[in-house]
């Protein structure tokens, strides 16, 4: 995590950015390939997620007292992205001009 991602925060709002950084990598690093068995328990799984639950939590605690809005939301390897959509148009062709 860059320096500057955590300037401006209370030590408390750092330590769970830091936290929640850390576990993400750990949750990366241990989720095998497709198909290959999961080296954790599903109660080390339950437990993770309830972690992630309870950090994002507290960040939005902590932004609503401190009157910000809390963008950042867990999100699992498991889970799809949010998609953008983007909306393309056809600009109007220019009639060419004979010589």
């Amino acid at each position: 995590m860059k320096q500057h991602d955590l300037a401006g925060l209370s030590k408390e709002q750092r330590i769970l950015r830091v936290l929640r950084k850390v576990l993400a990598n750990i949750v990366k690093d241990a989720t095998p390939p497709p198909g290959r068995p999961h080296p954790l328990q599903e109660s080390t799984i339950a437990d993770i997620r309830d972690l992630f639950g309870l950090i994002a939590e507290r960040e939005r605690e902590l932004a609503d007292e401190a009157g910000r809005t809390a963008k950042e939301q867990p999100l699992y390897p498991d889970q799809p992205r949010p998609a953008k959509v983007a909306t393309l148009q056809a600009r109007p062709r220019k009639p060419r001009s004979e010589n």
